[in-house]
């Protein structure tokens, strides 16, 4: 592919021209989410239901004027979910204020200290959120057997952990998101994990469609610099993925070439 070639990220039959995907909680303030978000050139925003106003407290500052829907597509998520009723309900809730948005982002959780994912709640939850007309992206560990599941039951994305959310580890099992990646009819989406730019642009370069952060922004001493250095980092992962590395080698090979040098 040309680098002047378009190549949107499709998800649930919408396309995007951004690959980073950005969470919208842990900013110091409104116009701090606002610009940080801005120099990220993310198209899709995740929002925690649970803990973000988007209409349901009247009177207080309301994320939809921060971040205009007719700009963002809003990814309602379920963090902080620990089991599968909470989780149908918060997607429920989700879709009324917002008018009918039926594109979720599901977690349910298993555990407060690591925040893994619960599997089999998951498993459980998108099978009845599917059912009801919702389409899924879902966070799930880095279990290809998981994965392929999880597409099967028809997840329009599937969003396994690079490390334990929020830990800014990096990528902790390249070989596990390498075979999701390449087993995958959808989307995959590195989500939780990611600390710095570099992080970033290795999960692009493993062949990943995408990747969801919010910490390693929020949390960075300078959040706009910080978005603006992943924004550029994901453009950068994708053109090598697409590039073709060369062969990694053991030993040197000259970077010219020797046939037809004349010796003394």
């Amino acid at each position: 592919m040309s680098q002047n070639a378009p190549d949107p990220l499709i998800v649930a039959d919408r396309t995007f021209h951004s690959r980073l995907l950005v969470g919208t909680g842990k900013y110091k303030d409104m116009d701090e989410t606002r610009a940080a978000i801005a120099a990220s050139g993310a198209e899709i925003v995740t929002i925690a239901v649970r803990r973000t106003n988007i209409g349901q407290n009247a009177g207080e500052p309301n994320i939809l004027d921060v971040l205009p829907p007719d700009r963002y597509t809003y990814l309602p998520n379920t963090a902080g979910c620990y089991d599968v009723k909470t989780a149908v309900r918060t997607c429920k809730l989700a879709r009324e204020l917002l008018d009918g948005h039926d594109l979720v982002k599901l977690e349910v959780l298993g555990d407060e200290k690591t925040l893994f994912p619960d599997v089999i709640a998951t498993l459980r939850a998108a099978e009845e959120l599917i059912a009801d007309g919702f389409r899924i992206m879902v966070y799930t560990n880095d279990d290809p057997i998981v994965a392929r599941e999880l597409e099967a039951m028809g997840c329009v994305a599937v969003m396994p952990l690079a490390a334990p959310i929020g830990s800014g580890l990096g990528i902790r099992n390249k070989l596990n998101i390498r075979t999701i990646v390449e087993n995958a009819g959808v989307p995959v989406l590195v989500d939780a994990g990611v600390g710095t730019a570099s992080d970033a642009a290795i999960a692009m370069e493993l062949g990943c469609d995408g990747v969801l952060m919010n910490t390693a922004i929020a949390a960075a001493k300078d959040p706009v610099l910080m978005a603006s250095a992943m924004r550029k980092a994901i453009e950068a992962g994708r053109e090598a993925f697409l590039a073709g590395r060369m062969p990694a080698r053991r030993f040197a090979s000259a970077s010219s070439p020797l046939d037809g040098l004349f010796f003394d």
